[in-house]
């Protein structure tokens, strides 16, 4: 009697056991914090996980935007680079392929991404009263010439930036002269940049266009080993963008607001006639144009023709 109600016990024993095991009230194990989770989990957590515990999310320093160190670019290491088209091997410039490219406009306003204003660029502080305005980027308000609809551009609007500026206060950057392919050919006096009005081609699928370079950025002024060299841009707010184009741009080559190119720069002698060539005092096009013009005229003006002397009048 003695030895079942010993085994009874026992069994009472062991059952408990094994249902505190089977509850998870054995040794507690550690709890997972929210730095221990993948960036996937964290954000799929987020509504439903309120921890006071956790730090307040981070807030961009607007002066850390001009270093362009606060993000990661898109992926775009390992590329095949497209087929050479006609005339790219004799090219003097190579393409820079893949450059995530993004939208910017004249007139264009500070915002979450764009630090800095567009009203002037890095070489004309009126550059938005010379070009007419701003240059709405909506398409609903852009005609087929790739211009605002209300008013006819005094500049190219097929225009570019790229992050670096070779000018000075005073003179230009120590590195412009040995970098800048042709800063000796085109170099006009230390106030004047000899980036300025550089043509360069966009590639977009199989369409090409043409712009001028007419402002520094995005975010950065001193990248001369991508802009000239063999660099890929710098990590910064817009996912490693290395190139901005106007809105002209962006409607000629159908791409979106930020997209994929690739881009070189071409001397004016590779440039064809298309809808770049129209407008702007800036334009090589325009400016060559009225060059001609002017010869005409000056050409054209009548000899003088020898007159009969007249005769004296009778009396």
């Amino acid at each position: 009697m003695k030895m079942k109600r010993f085994l009874h016990i026992i069994t009472i024993i062991f059952s408990s056991f094994m249902s505190l095991l089977a509850h998870g009230q054995g040794k507690p194990g550690k709890k997972i914090g929210r730095s221990e989770l993948s960036k996937s989990q964290r954000d799929a957590s987020h509504s439903a996980d309120d921890d006071s515990s956790d730090p307040p999310p981070l807030r961009i320093d607007a002066s850390l935007m001009a270093s362009a160190q606060m993000s990661t670019p898109l992926p775009m290491t390992s590329f095949t680079p497209p087929t050479p088209h006609p005339g790219d091997v004799q090219s003097r410039y190579p393409w820079k392929y893949q450059i995530v490219t993004t939208t910017f406009w004249i007139g264009e306003l500070p915002g979450e991404n764009n630090p800095v204003p567009n009203l002037a660029s890095s070489w004309d502080p009126d550059w938005t009263k010379k070009y007419g305005g701003p240059d709405d980027p909506n398409p609903q308000h852009r005609t087929a010439e790739f211009i605002p609809a209300t008013f006819k551009p005094g500049q190219n609007p097929f225009y570019i930036a790229l992050p670096y500026n070779d000018k000075l206060r005073e003179g230009h950057k120590p590195e412009a002269s040995k970098v800048i392919p042709w800063f000796q050919k085109d170099y006009k006096g230390p106030g004047e940049s000899v980036c300025k009005g550089r043509w360069i081609a966009i590639r977009f699928g199989n369409k090409v266009c043409y712009a001028q370079w007419e402002d520094a950025g995005p975010f950065r002024t001193d990248h001369w080993q991508y802009v000239f060299g063999d660099e890929r841009p710098k990590p910064n707010l817009n996912q490693g963008a290395g190139l901005d184009v106007s809105p002209a741009v962006r409607d000629y080559l159908g791409m979106n607001g930020t997209d994929v190119t690739d881009w070189r720069f071409v001397d004016f002698d590779e440039v064809p006639v298309g809808p770049w060539s129209k407008f702007g005092d800036n334009n090589t096009f325009v400016q060559n144009a009225r060059k001609a013009q002017e010869r005409v005229v000056s050409n054209a003006s009548p000899t003088p023709v020898p007159q009969a002397p007249v005769a004296p009048d009778q009396f």
